[in-house]
């Protein structure tokens, strides 16, 4: 019995040690980066998905709730870059219309990389262009 038990704790070693050789071409990789343009067509489906039944999400195109200012305008109001952290963690509102959301790391880069993709004038530009000149 103890010649059994022996070759039983020999077999599972060698097991054991068989795995470990292939261990490190077992480990977890990450998946490659996305390219700009992958990440820009996700960050638009994101945005389509989850903002676009009241927000309008392209470059001319109108809100479909009057309240909800079009995506294009985001940095006359803020920069656009900050939102990151909110997709992240969750984006509150000051009224319960809008659902909070939370996105992925990955997700928050795309809608960002997305959002950035489409915004027209700067507040700065719209009111330098609205000024007359003397």
């Amino acid at each position: 019995m103890a010649a059994t038990l022996r070759q039983s704790l020999r077999a599972c070693a060698a097991a054991a040690a068989a795995l470990m050789a292939v261990a490190p071409s077992c480990a977890y990789a990450a998946p490659p980066e996305p390219s700009a343009a992958e990440s820009l067509r996700l960050g638009r489906a994101l945005v389509l998905r989850n903002c676009g039944m009241c927000h309008a999400i392209g470059a001319t195109d109108v809100s479909a709730n009057p309240q909800a200012p079009p995506f294009r305008n985001l940095n006359q109001r803020m920069d656009v870059e900050n939102l990151g952290e909110g997709l992240a963690t969750g984006i509150l509102t000051q009224h319960p219309a809008m659902p909070e959301f939370r996105f992925e790391p990955r997700e928050v880069v795309a809608i960002v990389r997305y959002l950035r993709s489409i915004q027209g004038r700067t507040r700065a530009e719209a009111e330098t262009r609205a000024t007359p000149s003397i």
